[in-house]
C-alpha cells in the first residue's frame, strides 16, 4: 500500500485527467480555486476554536487537498510539483531556524543557540524567535534583489484586512515604531472615537467617515496585539456570543407567543439582558 500522501496525489491525478476525470475538477484553475483555500483555512480555525479535534482532522485534510490541487495544476503546466512545494518549505524552515539546524539541515546540539557572529544569542522565547524570523525574511528579500527595501515589503494584499493590519503593525514595531505600553493605545483609541463623533456631527462625506472608522479598527487590532490577544479569535468569540444570545432572545419571545419584529426596541433589549443574564448564570465559577 502506498503512503497516504502518495494515495492523495494519485487521486488528484485521476480527478484532473482530461479524459476520465471529474468535469468540475478538470475545469478549475488557480484563480477559481483561491477562494476555497481561504475558506478551508477559516474552517480549520473554526474547528480549533470549538475544540472539535475530530473535525480538525477533516478540516486539515480539506486544506491539504487545496495544496495538492494547486501543485497538480502547476505540474500540468510544467511549473513545479508537490515534491518541489514540500522541498521549498522544508528548506525555508531549516534556513529560518539556524538555532535548531546546522548548515546541512541536521538538528544541532546547540538547541536554543543562534550560531554565527551576528546571532550568537540564545532564542529563549517565542517573541525573540519572531524578531529573528522577520530579520531573516528581510535578509532573504534583499538577497533575492527585491527592489522594495521597506520594512513593510512583502506583506500580501490577499490577507483579510485585520490580519494585514496586524502584520503592518508588527513590522513597524520591529524597527521601534510602537507604543511602549498598552495604556498608550487606550489614549489613541479615545482620540479616534472622538474623530468619528466629529465626522458624524460635521462630516465631510462618506469617504472621510470611512477613514475615521478604519482608524478605530486599526487601533483595535493594535490593542489586541499589545494585550497578546488574537484579534480574529476575539472577534469569532464575540460573533458566537452574539449569535447565542440573539437566538435565546428569539426563543424567549416565542415562549411568550411573540416574535422579535412585533416588539419595540425596549422590549427586545429586555430580552437581550435576560439572555445575557441566563448565559452568565450558567458560566462555571
Amino acid at each position: 500500500m502506498s503512503a497516504p500522501i502518495e494515495r492523495l496525489l494519485g487521486i488528484m491525478r485521476s480527478l484532473r485527467d482530461k479524459d476520465s476525470g471529474c468535469p468540475w475538477d478538470v475545469e478549475q484553475d488557480f484563480r477559481s480555486l483561491a477562494p476555497y483555500a481561504i475558506e478551508e483555512a477559516y474552517e480549520v480555525a473554526d474547528a480549533i476554536e470549538r475544540g472539535d479535534f475530530d473535525g480538525l482532522k477533516h478540516e486539515l485534510g480539506d486544506l491539504l487537498l487545496q495544496v495538492v490541487f494547486h501543485a497538480r495544476m502547476a505540474e500540468e503546466q510544467g511549473l513545479f510539483d508537490f515534491n518541489a512545494v514540500a522541498t521549498a518549505i522544508s528548506d525555508k524552515m531549516v534556513s529560518r531556524h539556524p538555532h535548531v539546524f546546522d548548515a546541512q539541515g541536521r538538528a544541532n546540539a546547540a538547541g536554543g543557540r543562534m550560531p554565527g557572529a551576528a546571532g550568537d544569542a540564545s532564542l529563549t522565547d517565542a517573541e525573540a524567535q519572531t524578531v529573528a524570523w522577520e530579520a531573516m525574511k528581510q535578509a532573504e528579500r534583499e538577497l533575492a534583489g527585491d527592489a522594495d527595501s521597506s520594512a513593510l515589503a512583502g506583506i500580501t494584499r490577499g490577507l483579510p484586512e485585520w490580519q494585514r493590519a496586524l502584520k503592518l503593525q508588527k513590522r513597524a514595531a520591529a524597527v521601534g515604531f510602537d507604543w511602549p505600553e498598552v495604556e498608550s493605545v487606550f489614549g489613541k483609541l479615545q482620540e479616534e472615537i472622538g474623530e468619528v463623533r466629529e465626522q458624524l456631527r460635521h462630516g465631510r462625506g462618506h469617504a472621510a467617515l470611512e477613514d475615521e472608522i478604519g482608524d478605530i479598527l486599526f487601533v483595535c487590532v493594535n490593542l489586541s496585539r499589545h494585550a497578546k490577544v488574537d484579534f480574529g479569535s476575539a472577534l469569532r468569540r464575540a460573533n458566537a456570543k452574539f449569535e447565542r444570545r440573539f437566538r435565546e432572545m428569539e426563543r424567549l419571545a416565542a415562549a411568550d407567543g411573540r416574535r422579535l419584529p412585533q416588539m419595540d426596541l425596549a422590549e427586545q433589549e429586555s430580552l437581550w439582558q435576560a439572555a445575557k443574564q441566563q448565559e452568565q448564570s450558567n458560566e462555571p465559577l
